[in-house]
């Protein structure tokens, strides 16, 4: 590998046709600058002549003229993709918990709309997967209920998400043996919220266990739809009650102690976002501020 400031000294050198105005654009003496010279010509044979008035290039220093020229072109092409102006053929990847997941996929889209050159990969996980895809380079952008303490990642607050407790639309829940009446529709994480905002709700609260399960699901989108249809009660983070099409056959039974939930944005520390992750970032947080909901 030929050094980068002997190169850089030959192609000003060229440019100039005079060690003296060479020396004087890269700061050198025209000693250093015939040192430079002097080491590429030990490595690739006679580059330049020198004649009274100008340098007279070989055939070797018109080969490695065109090599220079090359690396230049290719650095362009480099800083290029990864600058701002190739923004419009890039990828947003991110993972995420569902529910959160079940808002944000569509408004990417929405943006890969506007951006048709764009890829965007996205991928419903829970924490500890969602920590290991950015920390593996595997996903640019991850969000997270826990914040992380590795020095590897950059967290920052994203957006908030309460829980909610969601019953078919025609019932009426004032007390727990309502629920009990109901029973629970159950899901990944379902057992371990409602326990967490159910205490809250009902005093002695003795455990979602003690109410009879009718159901599990483990896809986040239809964990409301046998609610829709009578079969039980669920609690659910808002964004995917929200997502749930026909809100019209259900209902949100409020809490007089909410239970709030912070996500975290994680990226890698060690190096700046992309153009797309960056633009994709300022446009999710644009539109849920807009749908009210403070990022």
């Amino acid at each position: 590998m030929l050094n980068p400031q002997w190169l850089r000294t030959f192609t000003l050198l060229v440019e100039h046709g005079n060690f003296t105005r060479a020396a004087e654009r890269l700061q050198l003496t025209q000693a250093a600058v015939s040192q430079h010279l002097r080491h590429l010509e030990d490595e690739l044979g006679l580059l330049v002549i020198r004649r009274p008035r100008r340098l007279e290039l070989t055939p070797a220093g018109k080969a490695l003229l065109d090599y220079c020229s090359e690396l230049d072109r290719a650095d362009k092409r480099l800083r290029l993709r990864l600058g701002e102006a190739d923004a419009e053929t890039g990828e947003v990847s991110f993972i995420s918990p569902g529910s959160i997941g079940l808002a944000l996929f569509p408004m990417l889209l929405d943006l890969q709309q506007r951006h048709p050159g764009w890829v965007v990969r996205y991928r419903y996980a829970p924490d500890p997967e969602v920590l290991d895809a950015v920390l593996g380079n595997q996903y640019e952008l991850g969000l997270v209920t826990l914040k992380p303490d590795d020095p590897r990642l950059t967290a920052s607050r994203f957006t908030e998400e309460p829980l909610e407790l969601v019953v078919p639309a025609h019932e009426n829940v004032h007390d727990w043996s309502d629920l009990e009446r109901l029973g629970f529709i159950d899901h990944p994480d379902g057992q371990a919220m409602a326990n967490r905002l159910l205490s809250r709700r009902f005093p002695g609260y003795p455990g979602i266990r003690s109410v009879r399960r009718r159901g599990f699901i483990n896809q986040v989108g239809l964990i409301l739809e046998p609610v829709a249809r009578g079969l039980g009660f669920s609690v659910i983070p808002r964004y995917a009650r929200q997502a749930f099409a026909p809100q019209e056959a259900i209902a949100v039974v409020e809490c007089a102690v909410p239970v709030v939930d912070t996500l975290w944005l994680i990226h890698r520390a060690e190096w700046p976002l992309s153009s797309c992750a960056a633009r994709a970032l300022t446009f999710l947080r644009e539109r849920l501020a807009a749908s009210g909901v403070a990022s």
